[in-house]
């Protein structure tokens, strides 16, 4: 008798223990850059914007179509590689994702998204560039940075005006972010009014430029424009000094780091390299971007080496997509996230019917002393 009068309180407790469980929904968003290989450094940065969103989000105490929910972050290594970035896209299908944050690279981006988009998966990548990307009508492809069409006009436009070069040479690294981004540039310098003086190719593991540097040296070019990530512009810079060639060193976003020195050493020169991050914080918003780099090297121990913010914005976008819908099936809250209007940390957040930024930022970057410093930020 004893016994049976306490198992009905405790019956009660499991009872109420099981409801609540059952009330709270977790919500699984996949994420994926490259962990592995010459650009890891990068990916974990846009993991860790990652992680940043999804405890946010957590700490919160979101209810959505009257449950609590809770989300929980699937991250992936593709390693920058297009076949694994297929693999690692279906491993997220079906692990029953409602979501994707990525991938990093273009080239991985591509492939995964039409995975994506057969089972109805919205996709966010915070760092592709290339056009292609959302042109293919993919309803649920979006991207929350300014596309290579924007930013190798801009850098275009900004040789001949800014810094009056006449003669430019041409490297990338035929990846589809490299070669996408050169080939804008090329459209924009020739419409400025600049001479391509040779168009050459490496690969994104190369380890020496020697041979298609010598060749660029004898066109002397006054601005050599790379296509391509960090990793290779940093070694190609080294070489371009000691072979003699003093010529000014732009690319995109892909070389746009805060490492890109260390990975040159003593090849990069003070204001020699020119290049442009898509995406930038105007005066405006500086106080909350700085906020955001304090709280995440307070997590991590180290500071935000590019994409990271950005991630952090195309998570908590998808997000707010979810509870405007009250919803967390896709099909339900996509139409939601292609009207989202959100103000970011790094700035307001609309897509236009493509899934592009409607005005998306650059920001123009040089080097003195070792250290990024910023030109201006342009639309």
């Amino acid at each position: 008798m004893r016994s049976s009068s306490l198992g009905l309180p405790l019956l009660a407790l499991l009872a109420a223990a099981t409801t609540a469980s059952a009330q709270e929904q977790i919500v699984k968003i996949g994420h994926v850059a490259p962990l592995s290989g010459s650009i890891a450094h990068l990916g974990k940065d846009n993991e860790n914007g990652a992680r940043m969103a999804i405890d946010a989000l957590n700490a919160k105490g979101l209810t959505i179509d009257g449950k609590k929910v809770k989300f929980q972050l699937l991250a992936e290594d593709d390693g920058a590689n297009p076949q694994q970035a297929t693999a690692v896209a279906q491993k997220l299908v079906d692990a029953k994702v409602i979501g994707v944050i990525g991938h990093l690279n273009s080239g991985t981006t591509m492939p995964a998204s039409t995975i994506y988009n057969t089972h109805g998966i919205p996709q966010i990548s915070p760092s592709a560039t290339n056009p292609k990307y959302t042109q293919r009508g993919y309803k649920g492809a979006f991207r929350v940075v300014a596309n290579d069409k924007q930013l190798g006009g801009a850098l275009g436009r900004y040789a001949a005006t800014s810094l009056k070069i006449k003669n430019v040479a041409i490297v990338d690294d035929r990846t589809a972010y490299g070669q996408g981004v050169a080939d804008e540039f090329a459209k924009a310098a020739k419409a400025a009014g600049i001479n391509i003086v040779g168009r050459e190719y490496t690969n994104d593991k190369a380890p020496d430029f020697k041979a298609l540097l010598t060749a660029i040296k004898g066109k002397r070019p006054e601005l050599i424009f790379f296509g391509g990530m960090d990793a290779i512009g940093g070694p190609m810079l080294r070489q371009m000094k000691e072979l003699g060639i003093s010529a000014k060193f732009m690319g995109g976003d892909g070389i746009c780091t805060e490492q890109l020195p260390s990975l040159a050493g003593a090849g990069m020169g003070d204001e020699q390299v020119v290049c442009a991050e898509a995406g930038g914080v105007e005066e405006s918003q500086k106080k909350t971007i700085e906020a955001f780099r304090a709280d995440y090297r307070k997590r991590f121990g180290t500071d935000v080496k590019l994409y990271a913010p950005y991630v952090y914005d195309a998570t908590m976008v998808m997000a707010d997509a979810m509870q405007r819908a009250n919803s967390t099936v896709p099909a339900k809250y996509l139409p939601e996230l292609a009207k989202s209007r959100y103000q970011g940390v790094t700035g307001l957040i609309e897509f236009d019917q493509q899934g592009d930024m409607k005005t998306g930022t650059l920001t123009l970057y040089t080097y003195k002393g070792g250290k990024r410093s910023q030109i201006a930020v342009v639309r």
